[in-house]
């Protein structure tokens, strides 16, 4: 999609700093607007408004590599956990914020 923020990264026209591929499927980079440290979106390549219209092996690889990418993080942030959150209003592009957080912590809501 022309106009999607997600895609222009992706296609590299924006910067970022991107943290993890997983083939050409999915990507993941560090939030422009971070709520903790490590604080990681993930998407997939291909343009998909909402998380639902996935096709299912896409939709499936997409929560088994938040998983692994969750994991990952919990070990390099030493975090107590990682909150997964789908919103899908701010960006039109399927996304998931992968949040180290500890317990206790108090973070503003995305």
């Amino acid at each position: 999609m022309k106009d999607c923020i997600f895609c222009k990264i992706i296609a590299g026209e924006i910067p970022s700093q991107k943290t993890h591929h997983e083939g050409n499927l999915f990507v993941s980079f560090l939030d422009i607007h971070p709520r903790a440290p490590g604080h990681t979106l993930l998407v997939p390549v291909e343009h998909h408004t909402w998380f639902y219209d996935m096709p299912d092996e896409l939709s499936d690889r997409f929560f088994r590599t938040a998983k692994k990418l969750a994991k990952e993080l919990k070990a390099k942030t030493g975090a107590d956990y990682v909150q997964m959150s789908i919103i899908g209003t701010d960006v039109p592009h399927v996304h998931a914020h992968l949040i180290p957080r500890r317990f206790g912590d108090k973070l503003p809501a995305l």
